[in-house]
């Protein structure tokens, strides 16, 4: 027997506040991965991108789970699993993590922006379906393969345009726009594998299953969702607070390229060579006393310094 599905149940009510989670997780974690680029410590620069990564996972998983509120199935109560639920918000901060180290450790190349986005789809998607297997009811879901290919899609999609977004976009309203495009992507494509359940019901009449293990939306999503809104509305503070996550840069300037934070103004590298070797070797046309007087930094260069 075919069951009949809503996704809608309270109206606009959850698409919207789904949407809007979404953009806000999107809008954070972007904004704490460019905050990354400007740090030249190593540790610092890590913190910011596990951040990141906790501020968009949770941000698409407390949109799954809002959205999920409004999904009902008229022939019999729907139900959720409490581990499977946790493990779903794991597996999403866990593989945007991933996918955000890849890109914030090896750069905006194309090689990294497609290997971290599709580790960050493909975290976003099982994440999605990871939460519909610990749902319990009085049937079974089956899925629509085209549909579900097509949902994957969208959120490898929409991981890649995500991380260079973080990689490339600095300027505020247009991360912020980001987070916008990002927050339609996460959204529809949830509404997208929502569209490929079928749900196929069970004529016994006997109680759900797994009904045991299994506890009513309202019940159990509630007091769920409070922690990642809680932690995404100190994650907006932070950003609030932080004039160079607002600025989307350091007070104006360029961040640094890779490899280059610490050095001085004059302490530029010759090709294929270590800047603190180039330092080292005499310049052309230098007298003894000309180099003996750059290395120690006082004194003044020869005309053929540089």
């Amino acid at each position: 027997m075919q069951g009949t599905t809503d996704g809608f149940s309270y109206g606009l009510i959850t698409p919207v506040a789904a949407f809007l989670m979404a953009c806000l997780g999107g809008a954070l974690g972007l904004r704490c991965a460019i905050r990354s680029l400007h740090t030249p410590e190593r540790g610092r620069e890590a913190g910011w991108l596990a951040l990141a990564a906790i501020a968009i996972g949770s941000g698409v998983w407390t949109m799954h789970f809002i959205a999920m509120t409004g999904f009902s199935v008229a022939e019999t109560p729907v139900t959720y699993d409490r581990a499977t639920t946790f493990a779903s918000l794991g597996l999403a901060i866990v593989m945007v993590g991933v996918g955000l180290f890849i890109v914030g450790y090896r750069g905006a190349t194309t090689m990294a922006l497609v290997t971290g986005g599709t580790v960050t789809g493909l975290g976003i998607a099982s994440m999605h379906y990871l939460g519909m297997a610990g749902m319990r009811l009085r049937g079974s879901l089956e899925y629509d393969t085209l549909t579900v290919g097509g949902s994957v899609v969208i959120a490898v999609v929409a991981a890649t345009t995500a991380l260079w977004a973080a990689a490339s976009v600095h300027g505020l309203l247009l991360s912020m726009a980001a987070s916008l495009a990002m927050g339609v992507a996460v959204t529809g494509m949830h509404y997208t594998g929502m569209a490929a359940v079928h749900v196929h019901l069970r004529t016994s009449g006997g109680p759900a299953e797994g009904a045991e293990g299994g506890e009513p939306a309202a019940t159990l999503l509630g007091p769920m969702l409070v922690g990642p809104g809680v932690f995404l509305l100190l994650a907006a503070v932070v950003v609030i607070f932080d004039p160079l996550m607002v600025m989307g840069g350091r007070a104006g300037r360029a961040p640094l390229p890779r490899g280059r934070a610490g050095r001085g103004p004059h302490e530029r590298s010759l090709p294929g060579v270590p800047a603190q070797r180039a330092r080292r070797e005499p310049t052309y046309g230098e007298t003894a006393e000309e180099t003996v007087s750059r290395r120690s930094g006082g004194g003044s260069r020869g005309v053929h310094d540089w």
